[in-house]
């Protein structure tokens, strides 16, 4: 007699993809053949500018809790222009057996494609365990402007833990890899002098421009908390500090009208 092996125990949490694909209508504008949504991941079509497909994902549940894994995919084809936000500021939450949430999220661009990804920030709540990862695949000919902003913890409470990487490759060449973990349980140092310096919000602004080969911008610092790096791409790469959300976002909103021609 054999026996069969023990069964795996059932997964917990919430499962769900939101799924985006984004083409060229063939006039001037941009058609959205897939705009599907699950769970906690609903989908809104909006109004975009001028031959762009706008996109809001709008929460209909609390989540990331912890043991849920919420994707977000994204692919604009040939010359689609597609912008993508967020309805709210995402909470990452702690769950009931203490496991981690995942969040990912996956945007290809095809040749002469646009993307804009321009969510609200992540708060990171007390007691949660969060591992964010994006993944970004751009066609040489691609346009990518992407926003981070993460915040820890609400008003007057400690944060959770979050892990954040993000990962752009352009053609087959990688462009940006980087990590960041702040948090009770991350590495130590992660608020001292060279990492936060005890300030509650951190973000980022990429912008990938194939204008930049031939006018690349120069590193620049933007403020006392805030600096524009040139990266090997064409891109440039704005990382900020500040004490809180509305700071962070003033000095990321200004880094767009600068780098965002």
């Amino acid at each position: 007699m054999t026996t069969a092996p023990p069964a795996a125990p059932p997964a917990t949490g919430v499962r769900a993809t939101a799924r985006i694909h984004a083409v060229a209508d063939g006039r001037g504008g941009t058609a959205l053949p897939l705009l599907a949504g699950e769970g906690p991941l609903a989908l809104r079509r909006t109004r975009g500018g001028e031959a762009e497909a706008g996109v809001v994902l709008v929460g209909a549940m609390s989540a990331p809790l912890g043991g849920d894994h919420l994707t977000v995919r994204a692919t604009a084809g040939p010359g689609a222009r597609l912008a993508l936000a967020s309805a709210a500021a995402t909470l990452a939450l702690p769950g009931r057996a203490g496991e981690p949430a995942r969040y990912d999220v996956e945007l290809d661009l095809e040749d002469g494609a646009s993307v804009r990804w321009l969510p609200e920030p992540l708060v990171s709540v007390r007691g949660s365990d969060l591992r964010v990862r994006t993944r970004v695949r751009l066609a040489p000919t691609a346009r990518l402007l992407l926003r981070e902003e993460q915040v820890l913890g609400r008003h007057g409470e400690p944060s959770g833990l979050l892990r954040s990487r993000l990962t752009v490759t352009r053609g087959s060449r990688p462009l940006l890899d980087q990590e960041l973990a702040c948090g009770p349980g991350a590495p130590g140092g992660w608020d001292g002098p060279a990492g936060l310096a005890g300030h509650r919000a951190v973000g980022q602004l990429l912008v990938v421009d194939p204008a930049f080969e031939t006018d690349p911008p120069p590193a620049a610092m933007l403020g006392e908390c805030a600096a524009a790096t040139p990266l090997a791409g064409p891109a440039v790469l704005v990382t900020a500090l500040a004490a809180d959300a509305l700071r962070l976002r003033e000095v990321l909103d200004e880094a767009c009208r600068t780098y965002d021609r």
